[in-house]
């Protein structure tokens, strides 16, 4: 005989002797075990004639499988009922009287802090160190190379080895640089983003059993202010002054440059960004992250914010970018003008700090947008099971993510005055634009006290604000020639910029504000003048008058220096 058809044989009898047990030990009627037996003698035949041992194997384990479940389907609705009930009704599984919030509990609060802010410390920097794996891949597969691949399966340690390698670099300090300053500046980068961590709640409060019997509402939430959106601004803007300060104190002409384009850039889209994250602050009358992310819970997903308002979630998004000095916003390291800006006189694990902050910032930004504007932890059965919060801003950030590793492999660095005219002449007039969309549309709503109304008025604004925009690109996009040339120069010749004629109602609101503006410097002026009178009346010497006195060389009396004009 065949050894392949003696081998099918023998895989044929084996499952059909455990199906032969499974079925007589089965709670049913003698009849349906006869109908199932016979039914499974004619099918067990029939796959032992195969002659394909593996395929047979795999037709009998599913049959076991069907078989089995068919037989105990009683028992296995009843099973997965309980384990239903035991998951989405917790009051079927706790004892409401032994919960303790942990918030209320001056010894929980204290303890679960320290606990939960290392959990969350360490959670993140071992999410920074695979994000700049994840990044390391994604860059790959979008240039058709392989990536790293030796250290450890499929590449998983290389963020060990990496950090095991700026561990033990040399530790370079400049000649004349500013030392303390410089050691610190590093420190003003990382710390500042860990610190906006402490108010992005990761998920709602959990019930966790203890071996005292108790169970503890715990918050998954560091700081839970009142203020969460000011102090995501003011945090954020700070990581700035560590840029700034570690290319004053590197005494580096390149370094220099790298900390003075990262201040202008800050102050560029920091006004769009401030203005964007005032959005859902609008929509749900409350600065608290949490008050924002359970706005956006019920009905899920269409209760996001990016649908109510989606130009604010994109200005948002780009800002951050900008922010975080992300491509194709990295002119303060930019390799080809700057060597490696802010960032060149560092090394080691200082360098490794830098680099740190920016991944860590990725995250941090990914976090920000999810929770202001894509629902935060909520997605579907949150509130019945509260371990999915983070597992679902999980799922949130890591598409996030990519798109920032997406955006970096795609689109190149942009010229610095690029950058300036794109901050100050497009995002922030789309943040000005995105801010009037949300405001008109909640004053309506409230107005009329009816939500469908609000829906309404922004659905429009949105209409309204699309077709403009497609307008505008489309205009802006049309080549010279149908413009023509004639039309240009007799534009040009009523351009009151060109022409000087003062008629415009731009013109006309920088008098009103110039005139404002010299009125109160006048009033300084005027008020400086009578304290100056009042206090030479006292006899006392004018520090102006001291600051114009010649220092006397010897043997010849003090002189007043001549001046070309007043005080």
């Amino acid at each position: 005989m065949n050894w392949k058809r003696t081998l099918t044989l023998i895989v044929g009898l084996v499952f059909g002797l455990v199906l032969l047990l499974g079925v007589l030990s089965a709670p049913v009627d003698t009849l349906v075990k006869i109908i199932v037996l016979a039914a499974v003698a004619v099918i067990v035949g029939a796959t032992s004639l195969l002659q394909r041992p593996l395929l047979t194997v795999a037709i009998l384990a599913v049959l076991t499988l069907l078989a089995l479940l068919i037989l105990n389907i009683s028992a296995i609705v009843t099973g997965v009922g309980n384990v239903l009930t035991f998951a989405f009704s917790p009051e079927s599984r706790v004892d409401w009287s032994r919960v303790i919030v942990c918030s209320e509990d001056s010894t929980c609060s204290t303890i679960w802090s320290f606990l939960f802010g290392f959990i969350v410390l360490f959670g993140f920097i071992t999410a920074f160190a695979y994000t700049t794996l994840l990044e390391r891949r994604f860059i790959a597969w979008f240039q058709h190379r392989v990536g790293p691949n030796r250290v450890g399966p499929a590449g998983l340690l290389q963020p060990l080895a990496d950090a095991i390698k700026l561990i033990f670099k040399e530790d370079i300090v400049p000649k004349n640089a500013f030392y303390t300053v410089w050691l610190l500046a590093p420190l003003i980068k990382v710390v500042p983003v860990l610190l906006v961590l402490a108010v992005i709640p990761l998920g709602p409060d959990l019930l966790i059993p203890w071996f005292d019997g108790n169970w503890y509402q715990v918050p998954l939430v560091l700081a839970d202010i009142n203020v969460g959106v000011l102090w995501l601004l003011a945090i954020t803007s700070i990581g700035t002054y560590g840029i700034v300060l570690a290319g004053w104190s590197s005494n580096n002409k390149y370094a220099m440059l790298g900390g003075l384009r990262s201040t202008a850039q800050m102050i560029s889209y920091e006004l769009s960004l401030g203005l964007t994250m005032a959005v859902p602050v609008l929509i749900v009358g409350s600065m608290n992250l949490t008050d924002i992310i359970n706005a956006q819970a019920t009905p899920p997903i269409i209760s996001w914010f990016v649908f109510q308002n989606p130009l604010a979630a994109a200005v948002l998004m780009i800002a951050l970018l900008a922010e975080v000095n992300r491509a194709p916003f990295d002119l303060p390291e930019a390799e080809q003008e700057l060597t490696a800006g802010y960032m060149t006189e560092y090394s080691g694990m200082k360098f490794a700090s830098f680099m740190m902050a920016e991944y860590l910032g990725m995250i941090v930004i990914s976090l920000i947008v999810a929770s202001l504007y894509f629902g935060g932890y909520h997605l579907l059965l949150v509130n019945e099971v509260p371990i999915l919060g983070p597992l679902f801003l999980l799922l949130k950030v890591v598409p996030l993510l990519i798109g920032m590793v997406w955006v970096r492999a795609t689109l190149p660095r942009i010229r610095y005055d690029q950058l300036m005219n794109f901050g100050w002449k497009v995002m922030l007039p789309l943040a000005l634009l995105a801010v009037t969309w949300s405001a008109v549309a909640v004053v309506i709503g409230d107005t009329f006290q009816n939500t469908t109304v609000y829906m309404i008025v922004s659905g429009v604004l949105f209409v309204v604000t699309l077709a403009g925009g497609l307008y505008l690109l489309n205009r802006a996009g049309r080549p010279m020639a149908e413009v023509g040339a004639e039309s240009l120069e007799e534009d040009l010749a009523d351009d009151p910029i060109v022409t000087g004629e003062r008629r415009d109602l731009g013109w006309a609101l920088l008098n009103v504000l110039g005139g404002i503006i010299g009125g109160l410097f006048a009033l300084v002026s005027w008020i400086t003048g009578i304290f100056r009178g009042i206090a030479r009346a006292g006899g006392i010497e004018d520090e102006d008058d001291r600051a114009l006195v010649v220092r006397p060389e010897p043997g010849k009396p003090a002189t007043r220096a001549k001046t070309t004009g007043g005080d």
